[in-house]
């Protein structure tokens, strides 16, 4: 898909929004030349977000699906520009080769020096083909599981931003140990005895995603999914019928109101009016406040303590649901 025809994609749903958002653009534009508008972008503004709560709060699980897989949403890539500054990206698994699908490195997050992993898609098909669609393969993970490594040993924050559909699945990987690859960051994660946060900022997709979410906390932008299996994929296995995605996006309980109220996750980080996609520069500052809290309130614990309380927390999973 071209870079132009990216930047126009809108989902059926919000249409409306986004004509009324551009109105509100233009007219912010013609009110810096001429202030007698300033009245109208005033109430045009008032209107947008009265849509926004309307066509927003009414969102059904695969219409958050959709929002989540938007080509416009900010990827890793573009919350660590607005976030991290010396940003010093690592390569390779010291074992195969480079995944691009997998950007990871260290840097500094207001003031904080940290080690920063996460799934990393392309704005078009060149970039998607090199980031093989934001599907890594065990050299990715293998790369991820370094810079874990690394982290622990120089007592350094692990933030990961979690964007997959999943593991590639291909022939190549498996015979690469894609599992394997998989567990072994699975493990570090659990062992290691630094502050883990992990934020969902898209697709959170089976194992490929939890490689990268083994925390002491875990968040998620407001209209990403998290789930063992793509709506798509549960669809076909359930009824032999991937066209009944939507039903399987309801079963799954996958988006983040969902799973907040059921415990596997800690906190739902709110997006911009219309998405993430409408203002990256308003939801990395949204990402930012929440992963600041979450490093400052577990700053607090000893690295003992921070690995027994990333133990219980995944001990604690399912006791939402059977108490509910």
């Amino acid at each position: 898909m071209p870079r132009a025809a990216v930047a126009n994609f809108v989902l059926p749903f919000e249409a409306p929004f986004v004509e009324l958002q551009e109105r509100v653009r233009e007219l912010r534009a013609a009110a810096e030349r001429d202030p007698s508008l300033l009245g109208q972008l005033a109430t045009l503004e008032v209107r947008a977000g009265e849509l926004a709560r309307d066509v927003f709060s009414q969102l059904s699980p695969i219409e958050k699906v959709q929002l989540a897989r938007h080509p416009m949403r900010p990827y890793t890539s573009d919350y660590l520009s607005r976030l991290c500054t010396d940003l010093v990206e690592l390569a390779g698994d010291r074992r195969y080769g480079e995944d691009a699908s997998i950007v990871a490195g260290l840097a500094r997050f207001r003031g904080r020096s940290v080690a920063v992993v996460g799934q990393q898609k392309g704005r078009n098909t060149k970039e998607n083909v090199r980031r093989n669609f934001g599907m890594p393969n065990p050299e990715g993970y293998r790369k991820a599981d370094r810079v874990y490594q690394l982290a622990d040993r120089f007592r350094l924050p692990i933030v990961t931003f979690i964007d997959t559909p999943g593991a590639y699945p291909g022939i190549g990987g498996e015979e690469r140990g894609q599992g394997e690859a998989i567990g072994a960051c699975l493990y570090t994660l659990a062992c290691v005895e630094v502050p883990v946060v992990a934020i969902v900022i898209g697709e959170g997709g089976s194992g490929g995603a939890l490689a990268l979410g083994v925390a002491n906390r875990v968040m998620m932008l407001e209209y990403a999914w998290y789930s063992v299996i793509s709506p798509e994929g549960c669809a076909a296995i359930l009824w032999k019928d991937g066209a009944r995605a939507a039903d399987a996006a309801a079963q799954l309980k996958l988006t983040a109101s969902d799973l907040s109220r059921l415990g596997v996750v800690e906190r739902v980080i709110d997006e911009p009016a219309g998405g993430a996609h409408q203002d990256h520069e308003r939801a990395a500052s949204l990402v930012g406040d929440a992963l600041e809290a979450a490093l400052e309130e577990l700053s607090l614990l000893s690295p003992a303590a921070l690995r027994d309380d990333r133990y219980q927390r995944f001990r604690r999973l399912g006791d939402a649901a059977i108490a509910g």
